[in-house]
């Protein structure tokens, strides 16, 4: 009798603890298919997409790890996809999942054999947080530009946007009001933020009316990716850093989760279930999900297993019928999330040790670069190619690693075979 009642308290912690996993995630489903969307996928089949890929992610991490993590498509890796991969390299969007589907596979090499700690050890860790920090400020540009507060300029690159339209006053409301509420660390601040975007857009006149309820019988459920230019060099620089990113962002994610949740016995399991969600994604059509950052909350709420997720993968389900109302979010309440998330990344720029100039001049490329190229595989080219020729020229050879060696003759080989083609 004791058994099933603390069995029962169990379950309802959990559930508790997924409920608020899921609320703070669920933005998500707007933020990422309105990226889809620059890439070329309606925005319903984006949210379609983005619920199936979150809901199997978080099953899969319930099933073959019991840990109480969310996997959704990630905040950096979407733009990756969008931005970089589909519009940069010139892909179709079932060409740009292929990338996706053969990055995820390398990803799920080095979750079953010892490659990964391999490159764990080799790939500076300067480089790594640089990427990171990169990423954020791209995320920042973008949200910037959605947002109308930043537009291309006659004589700059970029210049402020028109203080006066309506579109930059409800941006600037909905930043404020999210910037507080998140240094507030109020629950679910993100969700709670687009709401209160999405009605301001309502006062100021910007808001669309709501969309149809999705059609089974219309909507791809699933996507087959398309391999055509798999004989062709560029493809495989497009799946190189996407590969990159999705090993170390998800190492360095999942280790801290652990940690908090004090089982880090479960670590080997959930790089491998967070390896196999990425595969999936390519078939239902978004970009690879990753282990959230809003895992914290997860554990913080009391989530210790497998339960949390289950929890959080149903609630995903259910999301799929309030797409009509989601896909009513404006840019402009989605603007304000991307630079606070960006913010949220730039942070680890404390971890770049800034005294020794052999890690910090290469570091710095791949951080301007990334958001100055509106590239993020050509920013990591940059940093990756400078690193040994500095630490050649400090005379500090006997530092570098095999593997950084042979990825920066890749990136030089990109750029060179970039330039003959042109």
């Amino acid at each position: 009798m004791l058994n099933q009642q603390q069995n029962k308290l169990s379950w309802k912690k959990e559930f508790m603890a997924g409920l608020i996993g899921y609320f703070t995630t669920v933005y998500i489903v707007a933020v990422n298919s309105q990226i889809l969307e620059s890439a070329g996928l309606p925005l319903e089949s984006g949210m379609v997409a983005t619920i199936l890929a979150s809901a199997v992610g978080c099953l899969i991490m319930a099933i073959y790890a019991n840990a109480p993590m969310v996997l959704i498509p990630g905040m950096g890796v979407n733009a990756l996809f969008a931005y970089s991969i589909v519009e940069g390299s010139g892909l179709t969007f079932q060409q740009g999942l292929a990338v996706v589907l053969i990055a995820s596979l390398i990803f799920l090499v080095t979750a079953f054999t010892r490659l990964g700690d391999w490159l764990k050890h080799a790939i500076p860790q300067s480089l790594k947080h640089a990427i990171t920090v990169g990423l954020g400020l791209f995320l920042t540009l973008i949200g910037l530009e959605k947002g109308g507060l930043v537009v291309r300029g006659e004589h700059s690159l970029i210049t402020l946007g028109n203080p006066s339209s309506a579109m930059v006053i409800t941006s600037l409301l909905t930043l404020f009001i999210g910037i507080f509420l998140f240094t507030r660390n109020v629950p679910g601040n993100f969700l709670v933020t687009m709401i209160i975007g999405t009605i301001i857009a309502h006062f100021t006149g910007i808001l669309g009316q709501p969309g149809r309820m999705i059609s089974l019988s219309e909507q791809s459920w699933v996507f087959m990716p398309d391999f055509s230019v798999i004989s062709q060099f560029g493809f495989w620089m497009a799946v190189f850093p996407l590969a990159i990113v999705l090993i170390f962002e998800n190492m360095g994610l999942i280790h801290g989760q652990l940690n908090m949740l004090q089982q880090e016995d479960k670590f080997k399991r959930s790089y491998q279930a967070t390896a196999f969600s990425a595969l999936t994604s390519g078939f239902f059509g978004t970009s690879p999900t990753v282990s959230s950052a809003e895992s914290a909350a997860v554990i913080a709420s009391g989530g210790k297993s497998g339960r949390a997720a289950i929890t959080m993968a149903v609630l995903f389900i259910g999301t799929l019928l309030f797409i009509p109302w989601i896909s009513m979010v404006p840019s402009t309440a989605i603007s304000p999330i991307l630079i606070i998330v960006g913010a949220l990344m730039v942070q680890n720029i404390k971890e770049i040790p800034m005294d020794q100039l052999s890690e910090t001049m290469p570091a710095f490329l791949i951080i301007v670069m990334i958001p100055f190229t509106y590239s993020i595989a050509d920013g990591m080219a940059f940093g990756f190619i400078a690193y040994p020729i500095v630490k050649f020229a400090m005379g500090r050879q006997r530092e570098l690693s095999t593997p950084v060696v042979l990825i920066a003759m890749v990136f030089l080989i990109e750029f060179i075979m970039r330039t003959l083609g042109h």
